[in-house]
C-alpha cells in the first residue's frame, strides 16, 4: 500500500467516523468539533487531488469560519453544556433506514454512470485571473453570491442568538 493510498483511507476513516460522531453526540458543542475534523479531512482530499485552491477554500471558509461561527453561537448563547434530547428508537430506525436508502441509491448511480477518461490538458491559471473572477460582478463573478452568504450567515447568527436568549430556564 502506497502512502498516498494510506492517507486516502486515513481521511476517509476520519470522514466517517467524526460524521456519525457529528450527528450522534448528545452535547451541542462536541458536535461542532467532530464537524471541523470531517471539515479539515475533506480539505485533506482536496489537497490529495490537487485542488490546493479548494482545499484552501474548504479550510479557511467552513473550517475556520463556518466552524467557528457555530462555536461562538454557542458560547455566547452560554449553552455549552446543554445536551440534546435523546434521540427515540423509531427516530433512528426512519434516520437509518434514510441513510442505508440514500447509500444505495448514491452507490447504484456511481456503477450505472459510464465513466469516460478525459485527454484534456488543464489549464494554467493565474492566481489575477481566479481574484478577478472571484471579485468580480459581471456573469462568472463571485462577488454578488458571496455578499449575499455573509448577509445570510450574519442574519442567522443574529436570528440564533435571539432566539437562544429568550428561551430562560
Amino acid at each position: 500500500m502506497s502512502g498516498n493510498q494510506f492517507m486516502f483511507y486515513l481521511f476517509g476513516a476520519v470522514i466517517v467516523i467524526f460524521s456519525i460522531l457529528a450527528v450522534t453526540s448528545r452535547k451541542i458543542l462536541r458536535a461542532a468539533v467532530f464537524l471541523l475534523f470531517v471539515l479539515i479531512a475533506t480539505s485533506g482530499l482536496y489537497f490529495m487531488l490537487n485542488y490546493q485552491f479548494l482545499a484552501a477554500v474548504q479550510l479557511t471558509l467552513y473550517a475556520g469560519g463556518i466552524v467557528v461561527l457555530i462555536i461562538f453561537s454557542i458560547l455566547l448563547t452560554s449553552h455549552i453544556s446543554e445536551k440534546f434530547e435523546p434521540i427515540k428508537p423509531q427516530k433512528s430506525i426512519f434516520s437509518a433506514l434514510a441513510a442505508i436508502i440514500g447509500a444505495v441509491l448514491c452507490i447504484i448511480t456511481l456503477l450505472d454512470y459510464n465513466f469516460k477518461a478525459g485527454n484534456a490538458i488543464a489549464a494554467d491559471l493565474d492566481m489575477t485571473v481566479i481574484g478577478k473572477a472571484l471579485l468580480s460582478y459581471k456573469y462568472d463573478g463571485y462577488i454578488l453570491p458571496f455578499e449575499v452568504i455573509s448577509i445570510l450567515l450574519l442574519a442567522a447568527m443574529i436570528a440564533s442568538i435571539v432566539i437562544a436568549k429568550k428561551i430562560k430556564k
